[in-house]
């Protein structure tokens, strides 16, 4: 297990995705391999995946653009809009009940932000679940702030996410800790100097995951 010296950290950058908002990759790719997709382990994997997803989080191409190479890739051009975003948001679980009151609580002890690789498809259906699970506009609340890859034009694990992030919050580096559910994204946090923890384990335990470590 990862440790971190809890004592010098004063600020926290929290990943999204199965860190606080639950998801599960294997039902976007069994949606996806519905509507026609073959390989589908190289085509959308949580370690790798066709370009078609980065360019999507990096604001490259639009929601429009997205569709229309999902349907070349299952060849079929008849697929509906909402056949490939019910297919694509499949892997939206959820916030468990406790994790906003957490954050809530995290954020009276540190300045805390959110860095998420997301989309313009999958924030807006998060936008509406949060509205219609717990009331809340958006997670602009529970944070210092927040910040969206396709709004940034960047995505995890760019150094230079991580970088801009630092600047424009005067963040120091070595008080800051990343906390992340990809081995491959703490590699360019820790190139820009912070300090990485791997979260292991289901969002619905993230109070559990900061008291083990001494953050709470």
């Amino acid at each position: 297990m990862e440790t971190v010296l809890a004592q010098k950290i004063k600020n926290i950058i929290f990943d999204y995705g199965n860190v606080i908002f639950e998801i599960d990759f294997s039902k976007a790719q069994n949606a996806l391999l519905q509507l026609g997709i073959p390989d589908i382990e190289t085509f959308f994997g949580h370690k790798g995946h066709n370009n078609l997803f980065s360019e999507l989080e990096t604001g490259a191409i639009s929601a429009a653009e997205f569709r229309n190479g999902i349907r070349l890739a299952a060849q079929n051009p008849d697929l509906k809009d909402e056949e490939i975003d019910t297919a694509w948001n499949s892997l939206l679980i959820g916030v468990p009940e406790n994790v906003h009151d957490v954050l809530i609580e995290v954020k009276q002890k540190y300045r805390t932000f959110l860095l998420s690789n997301t989309n313009e498809i999958h924030y807006n259906y998060i936008l509406d679940y949060l509205k219609r699970a717990y009331k809340i506009e958006n997670n602009d609340g529970l944070f210092e702030k927040a910040y969206y890859s396709q709004l940034m034009l960047l995505r995890k694990p760019n150094v230079e996410i991580f970088e801009r992030v630092i600047k424009e919050n005067g963040l120091v580096p070595d008080e800051t800790l990343f906390i992340d559910d990809s081995p491959q994204h703490l590699v360019g946090a820790k190139k820009a100097g912070l300090n990485t923890l791997l979260m292991d384990r289901n969002p619905k335990d993230l109070r559990q995951f900061l008291v083990e470590h001494n953050l709470l």
